[in-house]
């Protein structure tokens, strides 16, 4: 990075570092007349049910970005977040990119003056629908039901990641509606290729540095702990999405003839398959674990710790699950890279018999990658491991590109610390700093292209169905999420120096 750009967000580090952390708030907000944050926090509940109803207005559209029949609501979704953004004072806009576009939006610089740049990040896109039989609600018609004494409302994106998104930009409207200003220089950007890996956001970013620049980015798309307690990831996976393809030497040919004879992708694939692991969990491709270093003695303890905790897999039966041996849950989750099989396609598909050798054979697959791990590299190694196995007279077709790398964010960070003391005031318990198997590719790339902090957060649970069918939210964690930001944001002027 040069340029003014940069200077100027140099310049607001050095001020924020100035600063004591534990400043009183009542500087900022001192004096009649002047709103407080309880004045914030009564508008968001007073709001609430216009909040939760433009909600799943956003939910209904089916922004799905994996399959070409989601175009049409990528394009409405985005197009309702740009009008949703310039209601409430930013300026926005919709940009196109090589694949789905990006919503940006920011507020006057002018008007925000010695305030920090304060970057949001969500994704409005979702995952497919997939069986539709497995679903007992509408994955686009989402209603607001009360279950267990819980308002929780069903429906694709509900909660992975339109109520995530939804949170802050509720919050920066319940702010600016009180204040009649933003807490900061706000930027807000929203991706619509998030489920299908990002493929134009590097670019994105790179083309708009200038644009994105910041003293912190939020990006709002993990989870909490429990249902009750907040966490801060600050640890992620990188990953690698691999798709296989076995091809026989002949078409489709008829078992009874060739059955005994014949190559068979499927059998070959599902060798293949099969020898991805160890019968210790280990992950067999040769080099795999090169450069993986082994989890420090402290760290180890606090997570063997946390596993014991027995709300961690409440919702979730572990029976039949294979873990690397010598491994608790959590460090397996968190610590140790993994091969996964997403999906296997071959032969009959279909309700009748048809005795058939299919012709081909297709494995989708997904690496999670720990710090040490190169995605190329891996990816090579994989289709080495693969190459040596496929028969004579069979072919190997691979796909996938790019890939992003495993990032650890410092817990010295005083953004960091301030958004875990605002996430503590609204929730009354302590944050938990975790790591997570999951991958934000954005978090490394706005690591590397743009050298700015991250502070990754979010209230989602497993126990969402996230990516599932049924997937679901509940107006509490969307109320409470809001509410937390602006606890965050006080937080962050609570760290600058008074503008009196």
């Amino acid at each position: 990075m040069s340029g003014p750009a940069v200077l100027q967000a140099t310049q607001r580090r050095r001020r924020l570092v100035a600063v004591d952390i534990g400043s009183d708030i009542s500087g900022i907000q001192g004096g009649k007349g002047v709103p407080k944050t309880e004045d914030v926090l009564r508008d968001i509940d007073d709001k609430f049910d216009i909040a939760l109803g433009k909600l799943l207005e956003l939910v209904s559209i089916q922004s799905i970005s994996s399959e070409p029949a989601g175009k049409d609501g990528i394009v409405r979704a985005a197009e309702w977040l740009r009008q949703e953004l310039s209601s409430i004072g930013l300026a926005a806009d919709v940009i196109g990119t090589k694949g789905h576009p990006i919503v940006l939006a920011r507020s006057s610089a002018a008007s925000t003056d010695n305030k920090p740049r304060l970057l949001f990040y969500g994704h409005y896109d979702v995952q497919p629908v997939g069986d539709i039989g497995q679903w007992k609600h509408p994955p686009f018609e989402p209603t607001v039901i009360k279950e267990d004494g819980v308002r929780r409302f069903y429906g694709r994106g509900t909660s992975d990641s339109k109520s995530q998104l939804w949170t802050f930009i509720e919050a920066l409207r319940g702010w600016k509606s009180v204040h009649g200003e933003f807490p900061a220089e706000v930027i807000v950007m929203l991706e619509g290729e998030e489920e299908c890996g990002s493929p134009s956001l590097p670019d994105f970013i790179k083309a708009h540095r200038d644009d994105l620049t910041c003293d912190v980015a939020f990006i709002c798309d993990a989870e909490m702990w429990s249902a009750t307690q907040p966490a801060i990831t600050t640890q992620l996976k990188g990953l690698v999405h691999e798709r296989v393809t076995i091809s026989a030497p002949n078409p489709d040919l008829h078992s009874g003839h060739y059955g005994a004879v014949a190559a068979n992708p499927i059998r070959v694939l599902s060798t293949i398959l099969a020898s991805l692991h160890d019968d210790k969990g280990r992950v067999a491709i040769d080099g795999f674990y090169d450069w993986v270093r082994d989890i420090p003695d402290a760290v180890r303890q606090q997570w063997r710790d946390l596993s014991r905790q027995p709300e961690l897999f409440a919702d979730v039966d572990l029976s039949g699950g294979i873990a690397e041996e010598g491994y608790s849950p959590i460090e397996a989750m968190w610590s140790r890279p993994t091969v996964d099989i997403n999906g296997i396609t071959g032969g009959n598909q279909g309700p009748g018999e048809r005795s058939v050798l299919p012709g081909t054979a297709t494995a989708r697959l997904s690496f999670r990658l720990v710090v040490g791990q190169s995605p190329e590299t891996i990816r090579q190694r994989f289709r080495s491991h693969v190459k040596r196995m496929v028969p004579k007279g069979c072919r190997v077709e691979f796909e996938g590109h790019g890939g992003s790398s495993a990032v650890v964010l410092s817990q010295d960070s005083l953004y960091l610390k301030a958004t875990a003391r605002g996430l503590e005031k609204e929730w009354e318990t302590p944050v938990v700093l975790r790591g997570t198997g999951g991958a934000i590719p954005l978090v490394e790339q706005l690591s590397n292209t743009l050298e700015t902090e991250c502070v990754v957060i979010g209230f989602i649970l497993p126990s969402d169905a996230i990516h599932a069918p049924d997937e679901h939210y509940d107006s509490e964690r969307l109320r409470k999420g809001a509410r937390s930001w602006i606890r965050i944001f006080d937080e962050i002027q609570a760290q600058m120096p008074s503008q009196s």
